[in-house]
């Protein structure tokens, strides 16, 4: 019996698909009782992605609705466009970029078969979308893409997790070079950082992109930036102008407003904060286990 197998459990309390993870964590899948037809996959007790499959235009989590609308100011409305995702999830953007932009083509690393395997059955990917799936390691796997997708690639979407955690090896100077290499001359990378009181990490991150990319802009939750809860930085960067016009006042409408910081405003976020290296990277801060925790039955 594999792996998955054993993990699924049904009936009872616990009336949903779940798979047991080659990292000990519990992966289940959960229908959003406010949203027919939209299901949230949870890690480890974490609401890790949030799938509409009637309309994957629809991004429920914060966060994931800011980095659409990066992805929405990258190109042309409709046009294709290439993008690498180090990190599945249930593949909400993958899905998002494929029906907003149809014969785009797409890469996705996940290290989980398992999960790849889970989400898959429980939340098909639409058939038509140009989406490939390669295992391992985020930052192993993205040294080893094909040499033609160097120069090439239109955004990196870096969600990279184990558990509520960012591992240490995704967030330095030299991991975000590696995926520089990736950017088209206009290209960006969509970092998410999770990050709470004082945001030293957040901080650090933004000091590491800016010491590789030349164009650097945040979009933060004004609360979340008062370090007043723990929350998600959403980070920008490119060699080229941020495409971002629009972008403040796209992020200012939405459900839960938030504000771009770019130039003075994001040096002074910055301050002292050090660039990471390999040799003093760490995983980002654990959030207390209240935060994003979900209930039993809390989505029932």
């Amino acid at each position: 019996m594999s792996e998955q197998s054993r993990g699924r459990r049904r009936g009872g309390a616990d009336d949903h698909p779940s798979v047991t993870l080659s990292n000990g964590f519990r992966a289940v899948v959960e229908a959003d009782r406010h949203q027919p037809g939209a299901f949230t996959l949870v890690v480890d007790g974490t609401p890790q992605s949030h799938v509409a499959l009637d309309d994957p235009r629809y991004l429920s989590f914060e966060y994931v609705r800011r980095i659409g609308h990066g992805i929405d100011l990258v190109a042309p409305e409709g046009a294709p466009i290439t993008a690498v995702h180090l990190g599945g999830g249930a593949f909400t953007l993958p899905r998002y970029i494929a029906a907003t932009r149809p014969s785009s083509r797409q890469q996705v690393v996940e290290l989980e078969s398992d999960l790849v395997d889970f989400v898959r059955e429980q939340l098909p990917l639409p058939r038509e979308a140009q989406i490939r799936i390669r295992h391992g390691d985020a930052r192993d796997v993205l040294a080893k893409l094909p040499p033609g997708l160097k120069g090439t690639v239109d955004v990196v979407v870096v969600d990279v997790f184990s558990g509520a955690r960012t591992p240490a090896h995704v967030t330095s100077m030299e991991f975000y070079a590696l995926v520089s290499g990736l950017l088209s001359a206009q290209g960006i990378v969509a970092a998410n950082v999770a990050d709470g009181a004082g945001l030293a990490f957040a901080r650090s991150q933004a000091a590491t992109l800016s010491a590789v990319f030349t164009h650097v802009a945040l979009v933060v939750d004004p609360q979340v930036l008062k370090s007043r809860r723990f929350g998600n930085v959403v980070m920008f960067a490119s060699a080229s102008p941020l495409p971002f016009d629009r972008l403040p006042r796209l992020v200012a409408s939405d459900p839960t407003p938030a504000k771009v910081i770019d130039g003075a405003e994001l040096r002074a976020f910055i301050a002292s904060a050090p660039v990471v290296t390999d040799q003093t990277a760490i995983a980002s801060p654990p959030p207390a286990r209240s935060i994003f925790q979900v209930k039993p039955g809390a989505s029932e």
